[in-house]
């Protein structure tokens, strides 16, 4: 075989020297055939092995009907099958090779993105214990969303995935974004909404918070995780990049640490990008539709009358209420950091939101309070008895009425 060497210097004599075949056959010592194979060959002379035949050869016929048949079946049923006794890898190497040509085609199209149009939203359980009072740690959901066109990425931890919270973190992240996308992007989250009967239904609750933001939400299918891969990378780079030792002191101090840490994360070069997510920003954020003037519903919101023991439940927890509104209609609310109860316009109650669960929050004042009625109700001084009353002899009403005459007769 001819080397790379003489082939290019064949070429060189030829073309620039302008050298006869024979000419250079003489000078270099090579027959004058070999000198015009190289002349008519392009490319370098390469060395490529004779193919030899493989053990699957003979089964291969065997294996092509299986999958026509079946064609998922794995390699290990179809070596069942077919009676194989020799090594799986050489079979499972063949079956890879020959299985996408009966598999119907499943391409993951790339998704371009505009200015203001998209933001993919996925929750994100941190793998690391967050203290939430009580002596007691927990793994709190984080929202988290990513802007399809600059790739910044927006987070915040919630207390629960329920939609009141759900709603109330979206709210404080459009707040920090300062505009609302064309669409949100969303996976079957039960708060969100799911597929049913093969359409996509939104719960009524984040149907009413899209409405009030005059926007639409895209369900993705079930087991599609390629359509919202933007955030779901991200969700896999805060386990690689943020958390590695990290603590953490509670939810606060997560969401403080993180909000930092963002900072320095969008505006790191992003490689498929070719920019840094925080130069693109500011094309996406213009594009984005204005915030709405009136807020949603957001948090929780509940009318309940007050019983005796001067307690609301939120969520597992239990709160106290000033004893003042025992027996009367208080209306409960919350957001994300705090609870609040009021009666008519009077805040009655007013806490910190306990993210630990089955815990009883009690404001001294109120336990006070309550001390204080219940001793006035033992002491007070008892109601006055009432007189007794003489009472008459029916006789006497039957003389009045001349009655007794005639019973007489």
């Amino acid at each position: 075989m001819m080397s790379v060497e003489d082939w290019a210097e064949i070429r060189r004599l030829h073309r620039v020297e302008g050298m006869a075949i024979k000419a250079i056959a003489r000078r270099l010592g090579v027959s004058r055939n070999a000198v015009r194979r190289a002349l008519a060959h392009d490319a370098p002379p390469k060395y490529v092995r004779e193919p030899r035949g493989s053990i699957v050869d003979a089964v291969e016929p065997k294996v092509r009907e299986l999958l026509r048949a079946v064609p998922d079946m794995p390699a290990t049923v179809i070596a069942e099958r077919i009676g194989w006794d020799r090594s799986i890898t050489v079979l499972k190497d063949r079956i890879r090779e020959l299985r996408p040509y009966y598999l119907p085609p499943d391409p993951a199209t790339r998704t371009s993105y505009d200015p203001g149009q998209r933001v993919q939203c996925d929750l994100w359980f941190p793998p690391a214990p967050i203290p939430v009072g009580f002596g007691h740690v927990a793994c709190p959901p984080v929202l988290v969303m990513v802007a399809g066109y600059s790739r910044m990425i927006f987070a915040v931890m919630v207390p629960t995935r329920q939609a009141e919270d759900l709603i109330a973190g979206h709210w404080s992240v459009l707040q920090a974004m300062g505009g609302v996308p064309a669409q949100l992007v969303w996976d079957n989250e039960p708060a969100v909404g799911a597929w049913r009967a093969g359409k996509p239904k939104l719960a009524d609750q984040f149907e009413a918070f899209r409405g009030t933001l005059g926007i639409s939400v895209h369900q993705c299918r079930p087991r599609d995780p390629e359509a919202k891969g933007l955030v779901e990378r991200v969700n896999g780079y805060f386990e690689t990049s943020f958390l590695p030792g990290r603590t953490f002191t509670g939810p606060g101090d997560f969401n403080t640490q993180l909000t930092d840490w963002l900072v320095q994360a969008n505006g790191r070069h992003h490689r498929s990008l070719g920019a840094r997510p925080a130069d693109r920003w500011a094309a996406d954020a213009a594009a984005m539709l204005a915030l709405p003037p009136v807020a949603p519903q957001l948090g929780w919101s509940a009318t309940v009358r007050l019983p005796r023991d001067h307690y609301v439940r939120l969520d597992s927890n239990d709160y106290s209420v000033d004893p003042v509104a025992v027996g009367r209609k208080v209306v409960v609310t919350a957001d994300l950091a705090t609870v609040t109860v009021r009666l008519g316009t009077k805040v009655v109650a007013a806490h910190e939101r306990c993210w630990a669960r089955q815990q009883t929050i009690t404001d001294p004042a109120h336990r006070a309070a309550a001390l204080a009625l219940s001793f006035a109700a033992a002491h007070r001084p008892a109601a006055p008895r009432m007189q007794e009353v003489e009472q008459r002899n029916l006789g006497d009403y039957d003389q009045v009425f001349g009655l007794a005459e005639v019973m007489a007769r």
